[in-house]
């Protein structure tokens, strides 16, 4: 039996060397970093400014040395959700998505015991999405892709994406969904509230629109990552079932009751807060929940593995949560 490693399937990067190979690709587009002081930066893409983005994105060895402070074995390193450019001209993010694909790829390489990766693709162009799904699989070697929770305002379960779901299904894909341009945003501008309702919300958005338009259904083996604890969706899943029992319209694409489709979702731990976290173990099975860590934003934890040793519950469901699970999922050895 491999030894267990403690996996952090949620974790986003994006180095120097990618910074720049965009930069040259794309001068007016490409991110750029502003030193704030030894530790933090502010990260500009597209002439929109993030801040503070912390060393960590950008220094691997700051990011090792992390790891291994906080216990973590493996990082699935993915794009900063900054660089998804949904809305940039097709070809231009299709080249970016695979520049990055190529680095990311690079990073695993040359830390092959500590970094796995996934892919991110130019989701406004479905075919490009399918075609660079593929390479990123194939010849990149990467275990999946990260995507946005909506493209453009569209969600998951538009028609247009098909194309990108039978590749998906056809490569036995790992698809993490995590939240960008999120839903309600004009009244979420105070007190950080994108982030701290925003994101979990445009999660419960995308889980909802891949459950009702039966995208899992006829996607059986695409594995659907939901990222924050999935939002509000554990909590509110008794709700959808209920929904799809009294009303045709959550009926209209989904013939059958959503709890199949809801068993097959799976969520990371950042949740803060152990009642919350237990919760989610015990009302999803602790196979369905995979450990993350968010690095290196601020809204994520380098807690995450001791949190999950905290939890009262049996020490196999915590292996199972701490890599177990992953090792399967993403077929590590």
């Amino acid at each position: 039996m491999p030894q267990l490693r403690k996996i952090d399937v949620h974790a986003h990067i994006l180095c120097q060397e990618t910074i720049s190979l965009m930069r040259k690709e794309a001068p007016k587009v490409g991110p750029r970093l502003e030193p704030i002081d030894d530790n933090f930066a502010v990260l500009e893409v597209a002439g929109s400014a993030y801040r503070p983005f912390p060393r960590g994105g950008w220094d691997m060895s700051r990011r090792l040395n992390d790891m291994d402070a906080a216990g973590i074995d493996v990082q699935v390193i993915s794009n900063t959700p900054q660089t998804f450019l949904y809305n940039q001209e097709d070809a231009l993010t299709a080249a970016l998505s695979a520049l990055q694909n190529d680095q990311i790829s690079r990073a695993a390489a040359r830390n092959p015991t500590r970094l796995v990766g996934f892919a991110t693709l130019p989701m406004q162009a479905p075919e490009l999405a399918a075609a660079e799904l593929r390479r990123a699989m194939g010849t990149l070697r990467l275990k999946g892709a990260q995507i946005g929770s909506n493209i453009n305002g569209r969600n998951l379960d538009d028609p247009v994406l098909e194309p990108l779901w039978a590749a998906a299904n056809e490569l036995d894909a790992f698809i993490m969904v995590h939240p960008t341009g999120v839903a309600g945003a004009e009244r979420l501008s105070s007190y950080y509230l994108t982030n701290l309702i925003g994101n979990p919300l445009d999660t419960t958005i995308a889980a909802a629109a891949l459950v009702f338009g039966g995208v899992i259904e006829r996607y059986p083996r695409i594995k659907f990552l939901m990222v924050h604890g999935g939002g509000f969706v554990p909590y509110q899943a008794g709700r959808f079932s209920h929904g799809w029992q009294v009303r045709a319209e959550p009926k209209a694409r989904l013939k059958t009751p959503p709890q199949a489709s809801l068993d097959k979702l799976l969520f990371d731990t950042i949740v803060h807060g152990r009642p919350a976290l237990e919760f989610l173990v015990s009302s999803c099975t602790a196979a369905r929940v995979l450990l993350g860590s968010d690095y290196p934003f601020d809204m994520g934890t380098l807690e995450c593995v001791r949190q999950v040793e905290a939890l009262s519950i049996a020490e196999t469901d915590k292996a199972t949560v701490l890599g177990g699970a992953a090792m399967k999922l993403l077929a590590l050895a």
